[in-house]
C-alpha cells in the first residue's frame, strides 16, 4: 500500500495522492481517447477509402446512394456485371440476382473437383467485384486467373475470386454466407444473391428435335434452340430474392445471353410470380446490342422479348431500352466472322408486342462491343423518375 517509498513520499498523504490520482486519471483518459480517434479513423477510411479531407463529400454521397431506388437487377454473364458498375453510381440499394446455371472455365473445373461440388461462383464473383467499393488492387486480386500449367486438377486456370467463395462455402457450409462473407470483404454497394442454391442444369430442345445437356454445351451448339428447360425443374428461390424483387422500385431484367442468362431466372416459378406480383414501378428489359452465334442468330429486339415471354409465360416487363448506335463497319466484320450480328432495333414490332421501346445510343465500343454502363444506368433510373412522377 505504499508507493514510491525510496523517496519516502507516502500515498496515503492527501498532497500527494491527489496529484498523483488526477496524472493517472488523465493518462488513462487520453489513452482512451487516442484509442477512440484511432477506431473512428480505421472505420472512416474502410467504409471511406478516399482522403480524409473529403470525407463531408463523401458522407453526403453516401447518404445520397443510401436514399437511392430499389433496384433489382436480373440476369448473369458480361451483362449484368457492367450495368450493375453504372447503377452502384446512383443508388446502394441493389441485388443482383444471378442465374446458377454456368458450368464453364473455373466454374465448372471447381464443380467438377471438390468433393460434393459446389454452387457456379463466377458471375457471382464479377457482381461482386462490380459492385465493389475497395481498393482497385483488391478487385485485380479476385479476378486473378492462375496462369495455365500442366497439372490438370490443381490451380491451373482457376480464378482467385472462385476459390475464395468455395473455401467460404466450405467454412461456412452454406453457400449463401459465403457470398455474403465475401460482400464484406469488398464491401460492396448492395446485395448479391444466387437465384437458387439448388444444383440445376440447363437443357436446351433444339429446333432440329436435339437436346444439349448444359450452359456450356448449349452455347457451343451452332444448332438453333427452341426452348430451355432446367433440370430439376422449378428449383426454389431462396426467401432474399422474393423479398427484393416485391419490395423493389425498378426490376431489370438483362442485360446478357437471352437464354443463357436471362431465362434461366425466370424458369424458376416464384421468381416470376413474384416480379408479377411487386409494386415496382419500372420494369424494364435491356435488350443486347449484338447477337450471339448459335443462340439468336438473325434475332431482332422484338424476338428477344418474343423468346422471353414465351418462357416466363407471362408479362414480367412494360419497358424495352433498345440500342441504336451502330458500331463501326470494321467491328461489324468482325463480328461478323465470328457468327455475331448487329441487333437491329425494329421499335415498330416491339410496340406491336404490346411494350414500350426506349431506344438510345447505348452501346460502348472499345475493343468490344459492350453496352454503355453509365448511360443505361442513367436512362434507367431517369425512365423510373418519369414514371413515378406520370403516377403520383
Amino acid at each position: 500500500n505504499i508507493l514510491l517509498d525510496s523517496t519516502g513520499i507516502r500515498l496515503e498523504e492527501p498532497w500527494v495522492y491527489r496529484p498523483v490520482g488526477i496524472v493517472l486519471v488523465l493518462i488513462g483518459l487520453w489513452i482512451i481517447l487516442y484509442a477512440l480517434v484511432a477506431v473512428n479513423r480505421s472505420i472512416v477510411s474502410a467504409v471511406a477509402p478516399e482522403s480524409l479531407d473529403d470525407l463531408p463529400d463523401v458522407i453526403r454521397r453516401n447518404r445520397s446512394l443510401a436514399q437511392g431506388a430499389k433496384v433489382v437487377v436480373i440476369g448473369g454473364g458480361t451483362g449484368l456485371s457492367t450495368l450493375l458498375r453504372g447503377l452502384k453510381q446512383y443508388s446502394a440499394n441493389l441485388t443482383a440476382v444471378v442465374t446458377m446455371t454456368d458450368d464453364g472455365g473455373s466454374s465448372g473445373q471447381l464443380q467438377k473437383q471438390l468433393p460434393g461440388g459446389i454452387l457456379p461462383p463466377g458471375d457471382i464473383r464479377n457482381c461482386l467485384v462490380a459492385l465493389a467499393d475497395a481498393e482497385p488492387m483488391m478487385q485485380k486480386l479476385f479476378q486473378y486467373r492462375f496462369k495455365t500449367l500442366d497439372d490438370k486438377d490443381g490451380l491451373s486456370g482457376h480464378n482467385f475470386g472462385n476459390l475464395l467463395i468455395a473455401a467460404m462455402a466450405d467454412i461456412t457450409g452454406d453457400f449463401e454466407q459465403a457470398v455474403e462473407e465475401t460482400s464484406r470483404v469488398l464491401a460492396i454497394r448492395g446485395r448479391v444473391l444466387p437465384s437458387t442454391v439448388e444444383s440445376v442444369v440447363l437443357i436446351g430442345e433444339m429446333a432440329d428435335g436435339g437436346t444439349v445437356m448444359g450452359e456450356t454445351q448449349i452455347a457451343d451448339d451452332p444448332r438453333a434452340i427452341a426452348r430451355i428447360t432446367l433440370s430439376p425443374e422449378n428449383p426454389k428461390p431462396i426467401p432474399e430474392v422474393l423479398s427484393a424483387i416485391r419490395g423493389a422500385d425498378v426490376i431489370v431484367l438483362g442485360p446478357g445471353s437471352v437464354f443463357t442468362s436471362v431465362i434461366p431466372n425466370l424458369l424458376v416459378k416464384e421468381i416470376v410470380e413474384a416480379i408479377e406480383q411487386s409494386r415496382a414501378l419500372l420494369k424494364v428489359y435491356v435488350c443486347n446490342v449484338m447477337t450471339q452465334r448459335g443462340e439468336t442468330d438473325g434475332y431482332t429486339a422484338s424476338d428477344h422479348v418474343k423468346m422471353i415471354k414465351a418462357h416466363a409465360g407471362r408479362r414480367v416487363f412494360d419497358y424495352v431500352m433498345v440500342n441504336t448506335a451502330r458500331p463501326t463497319d470494321e467491328m461489324l466484320t468482325r463480328y461478323s466472322n465470328a457468327g455475331a450480328d448487329f441487333v437491329e432495333p425494329d421499335l415498330e414490332a416491339i410496340q406491336d408486342l404490346g411494350y414500350s421501346p426506349v431506344k438510345g445510343p447505348y452501346m460502348n465500343e472499345t475493343d468490344v462491343v459492350r453496352h454503355d454502363s453509365e448511360r443505361l444506368a442513367r436512362d434507367i433510373l431517369d425512365l423510373y423518375r418519369d414514371v413515378s412522377t406520370r403516377r403520383q
